[in-house]
């Protein structure tokens, strides 16, 4: 499915250095665009993206009292950081130590005081400023952190800022999904009846960290489906329940698995998705359904290139699935990746038909496609793609077998 293009061009290697002055560079950008002078970032994934630093535990580990903290300045090309040092402290910062500084703990009221007074330092007043989280300390002393006027929606601007992602940045995520993949490649070896799910879960976390995996960015999924839809779990939407979590629960000769795993690699996802058998090679009527998701992946990838829209893509798999949307309602048929593990644009939402008319893909931006095939009495089928938009195509950054589902017979 790799379709290469002349046009655009990943490096074998990230380069550290490019990535966080381009990366900073987009940012700044998004700030001017936006009207807002300086952002304060408490969100881990916000933080990594305007720091390009990265630390262990970095999807929940760090959500409280000791979490990093950044303060960007659009006139400033280097962002300010605020960490605790020691074993939860940064591998590699790359930033000068004046700033660098120790960790701000604001959900205290001396903490907010004393960063008010830094930023106060170093922010003019009347700036314009954007925070994407608010503890209750800094609700309570809004007037002194945010002098001039509340203050605007950061996530905003870094969310337009994520949107298009640089070479390295597109570098790092395939690394982080070729760790994956092969961490899975081990997983598969041992998926036998007899083992339970949190062996598999054993197996893969530590292949993964191994490899060079920093953090653990979703419990990992092996979810036994359901023969029918009645079988399965009461959800609020009627449909299949999907992630649910991992036990003790051994697997059984015949079980159909989704398998759902992303680690942290560098500060940046993976996503890997596949449908698995335990202990059997698939009935036809299996091998039917997983033909049949083919058939709709490459329908969205035909219409995937830079100036389509979402509704395109959604389009090309509601015709190819016959009608219907091939998608969990909750899941969506795709979304993008990055410093997170599911970013914007969602593709097949309910914000309408106006907005997916309106959202056109761009150069540089990364999908995770993942259609889902069911039909009762089979298990279902659902996999993931990870590719990158280009004027004319794509690029294909995974490529994880399908087995045991053999080779699509497809004309």
């Amino acid at each position: 499915m790799t379709h290469v293009t002349s046009t655009f061009e990943i490096p074998d290697v990230a380069d550290r250095g490019r990535l966080r002055r381009e990366v900073g560079a987009r940012l700044r950008a998004a700030m001017t665009e936006h009207g807002v002078d300086a952002l304060i970032l408490l969100g881990n994934g916000a933080v990594t993206y305007a720091t390009g630093t990265w630390w262990p535990l970095a999807d929940a580990g760090l959500s409280h009292v000791e979490r990093p903290v950044a303060v960007v300045l659009a006139d400033d090309p280097i962002p300010h950081l605020f960490i605790q040092y020691g074993d939860i402290g940064p591998f590699d910062t790359g930033l000068p130590e004046d700033h660098l500084h120790p960790a701000a703990y604001l959900e205290f009221d001396e903490g907010v005081e004393q960063f008010a007074r830094f930023v106060s330092q170093i922010v003019s007043p009347g700036a314009t400023i954007a925070v994407d989280e608010m503890t209750g300390a800094m609700r309570r002393h809004a007037p002194l952190l945010f002098p001039a006027a509340a203050p605007g929606d950061a996530a905003v601007v870094v969310g337009a800022a994520k949107v298009i992602k640089t070479p390295d940045e597109i570098a790092t995520l395939r690394t982080a999904c070729r760790i994956t993949d092969e961490a899975m490649v081990d997983v598969q070896a041992v998926l036998d009846p007899g083992i339970r799910q949190i062996d598999l879960s054993a197996k893969f976390t530590r292949r993964a960290f191994e490899l060079g995996a920093v953090a653990s960015m979703l419990e990992p999924i092996w979810q036994v489906m359901p023969h029918t839809k009645a079988e399965g779990v009461w959800t609020t939407h009627g449909d299949l329940a999907l992630p649910l979590l991992s036990t003790e629960r051994e697997l059984a000769a015949g079980d159909v698995l989704w398998t759902d795993v992303s680690i942290n690699y560098n500060g940046y996802c993976s996503d890997f998705g596949r449908t698995w058998l335990v202990g059997q090679e698939p009935t036809r009527r299996q091998q039917a359904q997983f033909e049949r998701w083919w058939t709709i992946l490459n329908a969205v990838l035909d219409v995937t290139r830079a100036g389509s829209s979402l509704a395109d893509l959604s389009r090309a798999a509601i015709t190819a699935a016959g009608g219907v949307k091939p998608w969990l309602p909750h899941f969506y048929l795709g979304h993008s990746i990055g410093v997170q593990a599911g970013e914007m644009p969602m593709i097949g939402t309910d914000l309408g038909d106006e907005h997916d008319e309106n959202y056109l893909l761009r150069t540089g931006m990364v999908l995770v496609l993942e259609p889902v095939v069911w039909e009762d009495g089979t298990g279902g089928y659902r996999s993931e793609e990870i590719v990158v938009v280009t004027d004319d195509g794509y690029i294909a950054l995974t490529d994880y077998p399908y087995a045991p589902y053999g080779p699509p017979s497809l004309s």
